[in-house]
């Protein structure tokens, strides 16, 4: 019989891929958020708030576009590759059948975009800032993170995100010293996250030895119906969580989007380092049978660390709004608090989803669940809007939107006995 030591070593052993997969893509998480909260200090005394705003006002916009143009891709990729890893031509026609469909949506989407801008005049004024931003987009289409996640491989992913974003870093440093330099640093980082894209296209092609072809349109067709169920989840997912910048961009202030935009960088921090669990997790769940303990496991896990995280956040948010923005960005910390209402749900609710509702094919109730919180989002924003509530009544709406998804989630997995044996 093994012993203790033996059986740890084993299980350790046998995971070593999963364990390095979330270590990367945790270490991946944090860098791209930590980023912004490490340069945002400076960012916000030399491009004020005002200026940065507009910045944060543009991507958000963008980001439309850009989940239009990802349509989805990302989880059935990562199934596919996981499913197919010593498959070389299968390998080849995954990639290749979803860089042609982006291509293709990509080029809608800029014609979209620009008819947006050009017709709205408070958009018209600022062009260059938000079409500057767009570029940003050909990131999503030759950089295919999914790919490195479905080959558990995701060090690669982390080293070239963590290179070019130190390039970024001293090129913001050595150009940027006031406001009218908001376009400069929308440059470099547009410039430098698309340089890093073109190296995961050159380590696919060369390293990992495949051909990224153009493919027909019957097989292009194929793979977004594939992914359309997770389209429609992640559109609205990413329509809820934008339009909290855009709603206050809209109907309140610049200043004012800079204050809620350092709240859910704050926010975002300590909810990856658990929420990346999950994703790195998948691809091993994906293929194995009889885990409803695991899974509970996790959720009552998750649900402690959530309460754990909104504890700190009220205790230390004060105090890191202070270092962050200065007294000058105080108002982020009410914002802040009202989120942090919500850590548990989230974590919660995405538990359920990769390990139950993909998993067993109910990607429907993904859709539903999102449906559910997009509704409850926009009528809590739009009603307080309506009754000039002031801008708390965006990041409420928020949280309310995410107590509402996990209400649902559950009620489904209780109701069809979806965690039974």
């Amino acid at each position: 019989m093994k012993s203790k030591r033996e059986v740890v070593t084993s299980l350790l052993k046998s995971n070593k891929k999963v364990m390095e997969n979330y270590f990367f893509m945790t270490v991946l998480q944090v860098l791209n958020s930590l980023f912004y909260i490490i340069i945002y200090p400076y960012l916000i005394r030399t491009l004020g708030a005002n200026s940065y705003g507009l910045y944060v006002f543009a991507f958000s916009i963008v980001t439309y576009f850009i989940t239009l143009i990802n349509f989805g891709f990302d989880l059935p990729g990562v199934k596919a590759i996981a499913e197919n890893i010593d498959n070389r031509s299968e390998k080849e026609k995954v990639l290749s059948n979803i860089f042609t469909a982006k291509v293709y949506l990509a080029i809608v989407s800029f014609v979209l975009f620009l008819i947006l801008i050009f017709a709205i005049p408070s958009l018209r004024e600022n062009w260059e800032i938000f079409v500057i931003c767009f570029g940003q987009s050909i990131t999503n289409i030759l950089f295919p993170q999914w790919y490195f996640q479905g080959i558990q491989r995701m060090r690669t992913v982390t080293f070239i995100q963590l290179a070019f974003k130190l390039l970024s870093l001293l090129f913001i440093l050595m150009y940027i010293k006031n406001s009218n330099d908001i376009g400069i640093f929308t440059v470099i980082i547009t410039v430098t996250s698309i340089l890093g894209s073109i190296v995961a296209a050159l380590i696919i092609r060369y390293k990992e030895g495949l051909k990224i072809y153009w493919s027909k349109i019957a097989d292009v067709k194929l793979q977004m119906k594939q992914a359309l169920p997770f389209f429609g989840s992640n559109s609205i997912i990413v329509l809820k969580q934008q339009s909290a910048t855009v709603l206050l961009g809209a109907f309140f202030s610049m200043k004012d989007v800079a204050l809620f935009d350092l709240a859910v960088k704050i926010y975002t921090v300590p909810t990856i380092l658990i929420a990346s669990i999950n994703s790195a997790l998948f691809p091993k769940v994906v293929i194995l049978q009889n885990i409803t303990s695991t899974i509970k496991k996790i959720i009552k896990i998750e649900n402690v660390i959530g309460f754990s995280i909104f504890l700190l956040l009220v205790i230390f948010g004060k105090w890191i709004v202070l270092v962050m923005g200065g007294e000058s960005m105080l108002g982020s910390y009410p914002l802040l608090i009202i989120l942090g209402f919500g850590v548990f749900a989230q974590l919660t609710v995405g538990a359920i989803c990769n390990f139950v509702f993909i998993p067993q094919n109910k990607n429907n109730y993904i859709v539903k669940d999102q449906i559910v919180a997009m509704i409850v989002f926009f009528v809590v924003a739009l009603l307080g809007i309506l009754f000039n509530l002031g801008v708390f009544v965006v990041p409420l709406a928020l949280t309310l939107s995410l107590l509402s998804e996990l209400i649902y989630t559950s009620n489904i997995i209780i109701k069809y006995k979806m965690l039974r044996h």
